[in-house]
């Protein structure tokens, strides 16, 4: 099995409005915790296959490294496209012409309609994320609560605004009972230019 390797990547965003700079150091040491786990259980689940086989006796610490990937896997992706979409210089807020605002407007009947939907996803209860993805398909936009990393992740959906929702993207700010106020902050600094792209791409890609 040919062994992968990840690096983290680096963000510049420091100045957001209502985050704080001592927020996205522990954010980012966080995440770069995923990179680096993601690394580790590749290379251990690539040993057990050295010899093109998982025996029974490896099979439950087999099994334990293969289901861990996921969460570790999707707590580095996800990580990545929340620190994507955020940026400390203002851009277009989903004006009247941005692909976004139109995508949302056929999905949900209005952009305000689609951002309550959004915003009421992330103040459910629990750890997570809320997530609007579009349908390939059918250029539709849906919101997603998804449990830790990997519960909830729709087959074949792509990702268009990400947002981390667990404590720690927001307990140096607000407190726990305060996570509609990191919602308002979080949406002060989305990068709707990178937004807008990501709704382009999906428009560009051929389904089968």
């Amino acid at each position: 099995m040919k062994k992968q390797s990840y690096q983290p990547k680096q963000f510049t965003l420091q100045g957001l409005e209502g985050i704080s700079d001592a927020t996205l150091e522990m954010h980012f040491k966080l995440y770069e915790g995923y990179v680096k786990e993601t690394n580790r259980l590749n290379e251990k689940i690539a040993a057990f296959l050295e010899d093109g086989q998982v025996d029974q006796e490896e099979m439950p610490a087999y099994s334990e490294l293969s289901r861990r990937l996921g969460f570790e896997y999707n707590g580095m992706v996800l990580h990545e496209l929340y620190f994507q979409n955020l940026t400390k210089t203002r851009t277009n807020k989903g004006g009247s012409n941005s692909a976004f605002r139109q995508a949302a407007e056929a999905s949900f009947g209005s952009y305000d309609t689609w951002k309550a939907d959004f915003m009421s996803i992330g103040k459910m209860r629990g750890v997570g994320w809320a997530m609007c993805y579009q349908d390939p398909t059918n250029h539709r936009l849906s919101n997603h609560w998804i449990t830790l990393h990997e519960v909830g992740n729709v087959t074949g959906f792509i990702p268009i605004l990400v947002m981390d929702v667990w404590e720690h993207a927001f307990l140096l700010d607000y407190k726990p009972s305060e996570r509609a106020q990191y919602i308002q902050a979080f949406f002060a600094n989305i990068d709707w230019d990178i937004i807008d792209r990501r709704v382009e791409q999906v428009a560009a890609r051929r389904v089968a």
